[in-house]
């Protein structure tokens, strides 16, 4: 296989998979999986997948391979040559590469494709997901609006696009539920992958009054830290790395994703459908991250509002409404 930076999860042993559709004869034997990323498979988003994926791989389900930092113009050859190479199932991000993605999905019936994307399934293979995680989201705002003193919070997206709109509309609307008055500064370096330059939009922001900052990118934290604020983490805990910093976060798991579509390749049932419903938090595909370092700091109060608005969510009794349009700072 040519393509760059491809890396076998550690410990795997060599398998034989049969691609999609094979029946009962898949089911007992490694299916062989392959990743393709665009970014760094450190970034946020990205190392969720390949998380689950590890995940698989761990259990002996999956004989799991990747190539990362895949170029835009490179990303149709690297798909197809994972395709050639008899992977049942292929997972990646193709929110740029939409045509490419699908024309080799389209080349290659009988392997399942599973892409984070904005558009709509394609039959009979092409199957997409998101991480619709607006709910711990939502949670993490109000979290926010309750420990900030200025009433002024920064956010730093990559990209103004659906995927980041509604996460930080449903953080706005979190916080707007605690403090009506919360002013919002908001500001994207276009990028996935540039924490210097998501760092000094952040500096700027601080410099400006925010207390607490919603980091979306990496670097943001950074910027918290070294100022002495808040900071509301995206798609992965890093309270570990900021204990005094970042306060709570919005978690997506993709392991109920994977693990669906895994079951559906094996059993020879693997259609075009949207699996964006896994990344609710009632399949436990998002959550908000416990409060560890925070959890004496977090006022009383704050703490039980949190709570019983998850509580509602869970129920269905409160929906957090998907908003993909631009986020308003008021």
């Amino acid at each position: 296989m040519r393509s760059m930076s491809r890396r076998p999860a550690l410990g795997l042993l060599a398998a034989t998979a049969l691609l999609a559709g094979a029946g009962p004869a898949l089911a007992q034997s490694k299916l062989k999986v392959a990743a393709i990323y665009t970014v760094p498979v450190e970034q946020q988003w990205v190392s969720r997948i390949d998380k689950a994926l590890k995940a698989a791989a761990a259990r002996g389900e999956v004989e799991y391979v990747f190539s990362e930092n895949v170029a835009n113009a490179d990303y149709e050859r690297v798909v197809r040559q994972y395709a050639e190479g008899g992977h049942a199932l292929i997972v990646g991000e193709s929110f740029a590469v939409e045509a490419a993605a699908r024309k080799v999905a389209k080349d290659y019936p009988k392997v399942a494709f599973l892409m984070g994307s904005s558009g709509k399934p394609q039959a009979p293979n092409f199957s997409v997901f998101d991480n619709y995680i607006q709910e711990p989201a939502y949670l993490s705002g109000m979290i926010a609006a309750g420990m900030s003193k200025s009433g002024k919070i920064g956010m730093v997206g990559g990209y103004p696009i659906p995927e980041v709109n509604r996460l930080m509309n449903a953080f706005i609307a979190g916080a707007r539920e605690i403090n009506p008055k919360t002013e919002f500064s908001i500001s994207f370096i276009n990028s996935w992958f540039d924490p210097p330059k998501a760092k000094e939009a952040a500096f700027a922001m601080i410099d400006k009054g925010a207390d607490v900052m919603y980091a979306e990118r990496f670097g943001v934290s950074d910027a918290a830290k070294e100022r002495k604020v808040l900071a509301v983490g995206n798609v992965i805990n890093t309270q570990s790395s900021y204990p005094d910093t970042v306060v709570a976060s919005a978690l997506w798991n993709m392991e109920p994703t994977i693990e669906a579509a895994l079951k559906k390749v094996k059993a020879g049932q693997f259609a075009a459908e949207d699996y964006g419903l896994y990344s609710a938090m009632k399949h436990k595909g998002a959550e908000l991250a416990p409060l560890g370092t925070f959890e004496a700091k977090v006022p009383a109060d704050l703490k039980a509002k949190v709570k019983a608005r998850e509580k509602a969510i869970l129920d269905g009794s409160f929906a957090v409404k998907v908003d993909d349009g631009a986020p308003k700072a008021r």
